[in-house]
């Protein structure tokens, strides 16, 4: 069931503008993803830009031995050495228990789109998750919300590993204390016949002596690596010498790439969209590794990083020398990653849209060509139960995400007797105009009693409504049935009052409906651009 993402409160409207509307955003992307020509021109772009296929292929095939990634992904490696391919790409962070929902949407919507292009321009396609670690927002990746057997939230966080919160979450290693946390998950999961196959799936990825960023590219290779999808950790020192052209320009004209995107953040503003992004002018999109990643704060021709004092030029030098002391900001990210890979197209989650949307003049100035930008499909994955209940109550969807039961007593108001419902409303619509007209005669007898006559209006209103709400009561006790079909329905779409898809960890789902559901996902969830979907299991 298909809904408009433009009557949808949690996603961006620049979403919506970019689906339905593209030309007045056309200025600051590289071709509209819903025309054909516009794919035809990204995969001759990416074509003629030089890169070392070679290089970043046998890194990636590193990367997949180690991990010991499955054969699919590995054949998609093996056809990124050929420089005609081309590739469809997206990322996120590395969550706990491979993230939220949104996160497995994501990767889906790359494997599509790399098939979908590679069928109708005739080019070898392959998909790319790229996992970014190099920040340190441990808090934003440390927990994981399931739904338990009675559809209660349950939300598991795990221990803070040493350096939590400061160093980069790829040195995060993972300690003894992870197994406590995945038994809290699976003491909490619903058991079903694919539980054995998750718990498998996530103790293999997620154990003790196990990097962070580690951990979720091998949740994430498992569970989507025999589709194909090539999973690529950012953090691997080797790919640094491939991205230190892009460091050093980024040194070498300090403020440039800054300044690009602030004025693109104008001109997105111009159009009523708000910026991701809002650089300060003269800034230096870079971050120093160095054990912690440092903000490199320009001062003239002077960089200051923590208590270390250094000219560009010398930082420039360093960067060409070891490029491993260097990690792109939000705005240079794209260009490091498009700069390894032959991006056609970036899959982007609804606030990457808006930052990429400043991104086009940043491309430009690195000579490196922009690749088209398609939303991730977003979508609510429920049970036959709940698909049944909002067939025959056709509550609005966002009526649900209230953490009350409003919508509940609407609905519940809308099942009673007819008689019932009618004299309430009558009686609710006539005491005013009744009473109105004896608040109106008082004076003529005594002025003073005007007001006991607006109280005792106020009092009978009062009461009117404790009746509404006991009948309401009683309608609910009376159809505790429709209560329970409320409340579950309620609890998968909106968990904790957020939006599935954002709130709730894929573990969850994959649990629940096993391997089968990312073939259903991949064969049948619609990507069309500026459409949220209901999707029954």
């Amino acid at each position: 069931m298909p809904i408009d993402v433009r009557t949808i409160s949690w996603i961006r409207p620049l979403v919506g503008a970019y689906a339905y509307d593209y030309d007045t955003l056309a200025p600051l992307y590289a071709g509209n993803p819903a025309s054909h020509d516009s794919w035809t021109d990204a995969v001759r772009r990416s074509r003629a830009h030089p890169r070392n296929s070679a290089a970043i292929a046998g890194i990636v095939a590193a990367q997949q031995e180690r991990r010991g990634a499955p054969s699919e992904a590995r054949a998609s490696a093996v056809r990124l050495a050929d420089p005609e391919t081309v590739a469809v790409t997206t990322g996120q962070q590395a969550g706990v228990f491979g993230g939220p929902l949104f996160t497995l949407l994501k990767a889906i919507t790359a494997i599509q789109l790399a098939k979908r292009a590679s069928e109708q321009h005739g080019v070898a396609v392959v998909p790319i998750f790229w996992v970014d670690a190099e920040d340190h927002d441990w808090e934003e990746i440390r927990s994981a919300t399931i739904l338990d057997p009675e559809f209660q939230p349950q939300t598991i966080t795990l221990a803070d590993p040493q350096g939590a919160g400061e160093l980069p979450i790829a040195s995060l290693i993972l300690d003894d204390r992870i197994e406590a946390s995945i038994q809290e998950l699976f003491g909490a999961l619903p058991a079903t016949d694919f539980t054995p196959w998750m718990n498998e799936v996530t103790r293999a990825a997620y154990r003790s002596g196990t990097g962070m960023a580690d951990a979720f590219a091998r949740w994430i290779e498992a569970v989507l690596g025999p589709h194909g999808l090539i999973v690529f950790d950012s953090t691997d020192r080797n790919a640094k010498p491939l991205a230190a052209p892009v460091f050093v320009r980024e040194l070498s004209s300090p403020g440039r790439t800054a300044s690009l995107a602030a004025d693109a953040a104008d001109a997105l503003a111009a159009r009523g969209h708000a910026p991701q992004v809002v650089p300060q002018r003269d800034g230096v999109s870079l971050f120093y590794l160095n054990g912690k990643r440092q903000p490199i704060r320009r001062d003239g021709d002077r960089c200051v990083i923590g208590d270390r004092t250094v000219t560009l030029d010398e930082l420039a030098q360093e960067a060409q020398r070891d490029p491993s002391h260097f990690s792109p900001n939000v705005l240079l990210r794209p260009i490091v990653q498009d700069t390894l890979f032959p991006t056609i197209c970036y899959v982007s989650g609804p606030s990457e849209l808006a930052y990429l949307g400043q991104m086009r003049g940043v491309y430009d100035h690195f000579d490196i060509p922009m690749p088209l930008m398609h939303p991730r499909a977003t979508a609510t994955v429920i049970d036959t139960a709940a698909s049944r209940f909002l067939s025959k109550h056709p509550v609005p969807l966002e009526q649900l995400q209230a953490r009350d039961e409003s919508a509940l007593n609407r609905l519940l108001e809308a099942q009673l007797p007819v008689e019932v419902n009618q004299s309430l409303k009558e009686a609710e619509a006539a005491l005013p105009a009744v009473f109105r007209r004896v608040i109106d005669a008082m004076p003529s007898l005594d002025p003073t009693l005007a007001g006991a006559a607006k109280t005792t209006l106020g009092k009978m209103e009062h009461d009117l409504r404790a009746l509404q709400n006991k009948v309401i009561q009683a309608a609910k006790r009376r159809d505790e049935t429709l209560r329970r079909q409320f409340t579950r329905a309620q609890a998968q779409i909106f968990p904790l009052g957020q939006p599935q898809e954002r709130a709730l960890t894929t573990v969850f789902f994959l649990n629940r409906y096993g391997p089968g559901l990312v073939d259903a996902l991949i064969q049948a969830l619609p990507i069309e651009l500026g459409r949220h979907w209901i999707v029954t299991m």
